[in-house]
């Protein structure tokens, strides 16, 4: 809301505006702006760069230096606003961890580290902040853009082709490009803010999570089953049950008593165990960590330089100040302890940091971290707490390497800013098990990606409620495709490990955990490019072909590296029953005789050759002398290319050489097709093994052929009509294995609607002065507000379109208008009695709306609308509190006199108000609110619609005039809730004459 703010004292005050001065840094095509060279100077060090001098350092020379687009700044009340306008058609992507839409354009984002359990389509901000966009223009070339400020800040993306960042002063904006395409701009990036670290290939497989494993029988119980059921898995993850009353680096003594005897027991079945560490260190006296950290001073501060103290799991808590190098080395000398006891990975959580029972859900902005000088000094919470996530990454890896410097880190993190990317993977958050969050993670893995956060994914399954078979079969099929692959569900939730959903869900979890087994070579050889050149490891599809406007919007497909992944994310629909939008050029479609309408479908781009690996249960058992496949699909010239990276999976051998990176080509001339070794790099030497060649031809038909690695492979091609043959076989063999399957069935939970069973006629509320006409079954929409005296029809509209609805975010499309309501009251027919409608409806996380419609007894011409917000069920992680909520209600109401009607209304601080139609939207804060009226004047009619509300309650008045309709909207403040805590609104209409 600040930007609209800002634009209304902009309006009408002075300020230093102008265009923002420029110099070259870094390399080529990258250009850093300020407001002013007194604002360079005065910038706080930078936190995303790798290196900040690098940021602050000029570079000389090239003629891509010099911008193709100029930012133009406004200084007004203690903001900077800086605004860059982009050429018609610019399609706008990145701004991080984000949820809702792949395509960002129409979008606002706050950048402000949140604990948001539960969050919907829009909830903003989430659990990490990444202040970058990148701009796709017409042409297909591509701009990043970066507004280089750990305070919190908003990226406004609602203006077509425009980018508009606001936050505290003063900080550049740092641009990429435009350079050819989003990859060269992803990679430019990664020059700034480093590259992903190379993950242990380990951390590559398939990982399972539950909060929590209450004990370490049950750990093993599930290791075994994964085994038994020859399901892929390496990984099983400890939540925070595992400790001793929540207390960090300890371990229950009875259900975890001997932790290095667990993780001895996974290691010798091939799995790996991964334990969670939060930042909250119980306030104790006698618990160790709290005792060394108060001996050496290294808690966040009040303002009144006492150690802060919040609520989270074991209570009363202090957090470690991790902007100070010595609290870091104090942290991760915890660590190093703490791995001896067999841990393998450490899964950092809460860390935004979050705080219970506190409507922030994080601590004060105004405590004190004593920063090193390096990181900006001693500053206060607002200017570290997006980064506090990042630094305590950071203390957890740099432990980890000092346990042992001979393996690689794996280090998972909830809250990061732009370059945490260095130290840890990170994951979606605290998702819901709905089909609209099973949507959504794709766009959000790959929004992650291209924020350079390529190891991310979702809780496959959802963590929030119970998924049914049908939804976590789609969800496995799908995630086992993202590039980091974890279920993981809540308490309180069913099981969610692969068989509690009955055999055929189990199947298809088996097949594609077995495909992206059969698949590690190409993703493990992925992130090793990566790691070293900056490339995204997924992509959206129209990365393909950024020239291509029809791919741009595209969310149900995704690039992995040159594979192409298609599915559906529609629970009525399966894979083959959806049309996808392809790509330029040639698209081969394989699998591996594992077709299923619940996997996707795969398709390698004409061109390319990927290395596959046999099928195996984890990746311990992959040998590097197993037979080597090569899947090739040729271009149109008969050509295709492709590498693989191969290393001991672990530790740092591979930079001094230890290492094998190898090209192969292959190349059709006439009726033969050689495969060899065109470019081998590294000292490892060459597994003596077999060569499988899989040649693809077309509708998943493949020809196989055998050879040794190393030396020259040729096929020969089989004549047309063989091809032909081959390929009507294959379709033959895939309509057979669809036709054959076991689908998951499709049984949805459905407990039945409390109270009145909805039907799909609206409901009507009626008396001598009003008629309403009510559709719960659609947002609880209000389609006809009639005034009985006058004969006017304030509020008329569909049933798909307009009318009366709330909604429970600033956004418009948020989850109110689209939500099924259930009439859970209504007492229409009493003669004498006070009519009612009671409403509500559920708009996930554990939040309902309700809304009660009324004609009050002792008020015969107006009628009452008292609508909540309400926390129903906060789940175990949500610390009381919800996601970010706004109550936003939203009447459309009808003009039968468009010219003739106004807005009318007296502001708290006495000024007289007419609003016209052609004043386009505005919107109304603080003194400047109605003073709880304002009224729809229709002169013609001499009537007005008064619309009375308690300013109280009001945060927000909104009026948007549309064609032949004007929204007059009450917002409420924008924040979480809790049970005792609800957002309301109540507000009255009367009809009431005016003068002509």
């Amino acid at each position: 809301m600040a930007s609209d703010i800002i634009e209304k004292v902009a309006s009408n005050s002075d300020v230093k505006s102008g265009n923002m001065v420029f110099q070259p840094i870094l390399e080529d095509g990258v250009l850093r702006f300020d407001c002013s060279e007194d604002a360079r100077n005065s910038a706080f060090t930078s936190l995303s760069f790798v290196d900040s001098n690098k940021r602050d350092t000029p570079i000389m020379g090239s003629s891509h230096n010099v911008p193709s687009f100029t930012p133009s700044f406004e200084s007004v009340l203690g903001q900077q606003v800086v605004q860059l306008k982009l050429p018609d058609g610019t399609s706008f992507y990145g701004t991080g961890e984000v949820s809702g839409q792949l395509e960002r354009t129409g979008k606002r984002i706050f950048t402000w580290n949140t604990d948001a359990w539960g969050y919907g389509s829009e909830t903003t901000p989430l659990y990490q902040s990444h202040p970058w966009v990148l701009a796709v223009l017409p042409s297909g070339q591509a701009l990043g853009v970066l507004a280089d400020t750990t305070n919190r800040c908003e990226v406004d993306l609602r203006n077509e082709s425009a980018i508009k960042f606001i936050a505290p002063p003063s900080y550049p904006v740092i641009t990429f490009g435009p350079f050819d395409s989003p990859t060269a701009v992803l990679v430019s990036l990664s020059h700034a803010i480093g590259t992903v670290s190379m993950p242990p290939k380990w951390s590559l497989g398939y990982h399972q999570c539950r909060y929590s494993y209450m004990s370490d029988g049950r750990v093993l119980e599930v290791a075994r089953t994964f085994r038994q059921k020859d399901i892929p898995c390496d990984v099983i993850w400890m939540d925070i049950d595992y400790m001793d009353g929540f207390r960090c680096f300890t371990f229950d003594k009875e259900r975890f008593a001997d932790p290095i005897s667990l993780a001895k027991d996974l290691h010798d079945t091939g799995f790996k165990a991964i334990w969670m560490l939060d930042p909250g260190i119980k306030h104790e006296e006698g618990y160790f960590v709290y005792d060394s950290g108060t001996k050496e001073d290294l808690w966040i501060q009040t303002a009144l330089g006492e150690p802060f103290v919040g609520d989270v799991w074991p209570g009363p808590c202090v957090f470690p100040d991790f902007t100070q190098s010595k609290t870091r080395l104090w942290w991760s000398g915890l660590v190093k302890e703490f791995v001896s006891n067999g841990v393998d990975g450490i899964w950092n959580d809460m860390n935004e940091p979050a705080v219970f029972n506190t409507l922030t859900k994080t601590m004060p902005e105004s405590n004190i971290h004593k920063g090193d000088t390096e990181l900006g000094g001693c500053q206060n919470h607002s200017h570290y707490h997006n980064v506090y996530g990042t630094l305590m990454a950071r203390s957890t890896y740099e432990g980890m390497k000092l346990a042992n410097e001979n393996k690689r880190p794996f280090v998972l993190t909830r809250a990061g800013f732009l370059g945490s990317q260095r130290y840890a993977a990170t994951w979606t958050g605290d998702n819901l098990s709905t089909w609209e969050h099973l949507h959504m993670s794709l766009s959000m893995t790959l929004q992650l990606g291209l924020s350079g956060q390529p190891l991310s994914g979702p809780d496959i399954g959802g963590f929030v409620g119970n998924a049914t078979p049908k939804l976590f079969g789609r969800w496995m099929g799908i995630g086992a495709m993202f590039p980091f692959c974890r279920g993981h569900s809540e308490a309180g939730t069913i099981d969610h490990e692969p068989w509690s959903f009955g055999k055929e869900c189990e199947e298809v979890c088996r097949l594609a955990l077995k495909r992206r087994y059969r698949l590690l070579p190409h993703i493990y050889s992925l992130f090793y490019i990566a790691h070293t050149r900056g490339v995204p490891v997924s992509t959206p599809t129209f990365f393909a072909d950024p020239k291509d406007p029809k791919l741009r919007k595209i969310e149900t497909s995704f690039l992995l590296g040159t594979l192409l992944i298609s599915t559906s994310t529609r629970r009525d629909l399966g894979i083959g029953q959806v049309q996808h939008v392809m790509p330029k050029g040639i698209w081969l479609e394989f699998d591996f005789d594992d077709s299923h309408p619940d996997l996707p479908a795969l398709y390698l781009q004409g061109g390319c050759i990927i290395p596959l690996s046999p099928p195996h249960q984890h990746v311990g058992e992959a040998n590097p002398t197993d037979d080597l496949t090569l899947l090739v699909a040729l271009d149109e010239d008969g050509k295709a290319t492709g590498v693989i990276f191969e290393d001991e999976g672990d530790g740092y051998e591979f930079k001094s050489g230890g290492y094998l990176l190898t090209t192969y080509v292959a190349e059709r001339v006439s009726s033969v097709v050689t495969v060899r070794i065109s470019d081998s790099e590294g000292l490892l030497k060459r597994p003596k093994r077999r060569l499988h060649v899989q040649l693809l031809l077309g509708k998943c038909a493949k020809l196989d052929a055998w050879g040794t690695d190393g030396e020259v492979l040729e096929i020969r091609m089989p004549s047309e009509n063989e091809v032909s043959s081959l390929i009507s076989a294959s379709e033959s063999q895939y309509r057979s294995r669809l036709e054959n399957t076991r689908c998951i069935p499709d049984v949805e939970e459905n407990p039945g609607n409390k109270g009145v069973e909805l039907s799909k006629i609206p409901v009507e509320l009626k008396n001598n002065v009003w008629s309403l006409k009510v559709v719960p079954w659609i947002g609880g929409r209000i389609i006809s507000m009639s005034h009985i005296p006058s004969g006017t029809q304030w509020l008329h509209s569909s049933i798909e379109v307009d009318g009366y609805e709330e909604y429970s975010c600033v956004e418009y499309q948020s989850a109110g208008c689209f939500e099924e309501y259930n009439v859970i009251e209504q007492k229409l027919d009493q003669a004498g009695e006070e009519k009612i409608l009671k409403l509500e409806g559920d708009i996930g996380g554990g939040l309902i709306i309700e809304r009660e419609i009324s004609f009050p007894k002792d008020k015969a011409q107006v009628f009452r609308i008292d609508s909540a917000i309400l926390a129903r069920n906060m789940g175990a992680g949500s610390g009381g509190f919800s996601r970010l909520v706004c109550l936003r209600v939203h009447p459309s109401f009808s003009l039968l006199h468009p010219t003739e009607t106004y807005v009318s209304f007296t502001s708290l601080n006495g000024l007289k108000k007419e609003v016209w139609p052609e004043s386009g939207e505005q919107s109304f804060e603080g003194d400047f609110r109605p003073n709880g009226e304002w009224m729809l004047v229709d002169r013609c009619l001499g009537l007005a619609l008064v619309n009375f509300f308690d300013v109280k309650e009001v945060f927000k008045c909104l009026i948007h005039w549309g064609t032949g309709t004007v929204n007059l909207e009450l917002w409420s403040e924008n924040r979480p809730v809790s049970a005792q805590s609800p957002l309301s609104i109540s507000h009255e209409y009367e009809v009431r004459q005016v003068a002509k």
